[in-house]
């Protein structure tokens, strides 16, 4: 827990939830075990969404769909959803669901290492979520500053590894140490890139919310 558990409790307390659909969404997902985004993270991404309007969304890890579906719940008419997941268990589900919700044609699943895909997409995208494996954040990073349309926004969730990453190298598992690494990496290359904007935020387990330069 980044930020007092009172004080996030106290603050999710007042949120306004979401649709019933949703709601059985993430029933579902704790109920297996499947990590899905923070209700102080929901909060963020329904405010941006609000704030920026998006009409083209990229998603790297979709897991069963969760953020996905909040996305297209909460994003203007007529926005496009393009989201990557590469853990093969979770694909069928996250397309079943995408089905249930009515969302084939707004949503794409694209299948596979999100590193290859990104590298075959074009275009431009007014909203990036990052939410897949976070060792390879910073591999992402130039691949998806490409897709980036000027003036959009990156969110990237899950950078404070539970404030593992203000600790020491060795004060984290050897396990970890690479993680831990890569995401100080990451965040470093965030606040110092010159076509950026970053802030880094302690809401849910920590997220960076940056704006590409005009």
């Amino acid at each position: 827990m980044i930020v007092d558990e009172r004080t996030v409790a106290f603050i999710n307390s007042l949120d306004s939830g979401n649709t019933p659909f949703l709601n059985e969404i993430e029933k579902e997902a704790k109920k297996t075990n499947v990590p899905i985004i923070r209700t102080e993270t929901q909060s963020l991404i329904k405010l941006l969404l609000a704030m920026k309007r998006p009409m083209s969304v990229l998603e790297v890890g979709c897991a069963i769909g969760f953020s996905t579906l909040l996305m297209s719940e909460y994003a203007p008419d007529g926005c496009r959803i393009t989201t990557i997941e590469k853990y093969e268990k979770r694909i069928p589900i996250a397309k079943d669901n995408f089905k249930r919700a009515g969302k084939e044609e707004q949503i794409t699943l694209l299948e596979g290492d999100a590193q290859e895909i990104l590298k075959m997409l074009s275009g431009e995208y007014d909203f990036i979520f990052m939410d897949a494996a976070k060792g390879q954040y910073i591999h992402f990073l130039p691949e998806v500053l490409r897709l980036m349309a000027k003036g959009g926004i990156l969110l990237s969730d899950n950078v404070l590894q539970d404030g593992d990453v203000i600790q020491s190298r060795y004060a984290v598992t050897r396990r970890n140490r690479t993680i831990h690494t890569r995401m100080r990496d990451y965040l470093y290359e965030l606040k110092h890139h010159p076509d950026l904007t970053t802030a880094i935020l302690p809401i849910g387990d920590g997220v960076t919310l940056s704006v590409k330069n005009n």
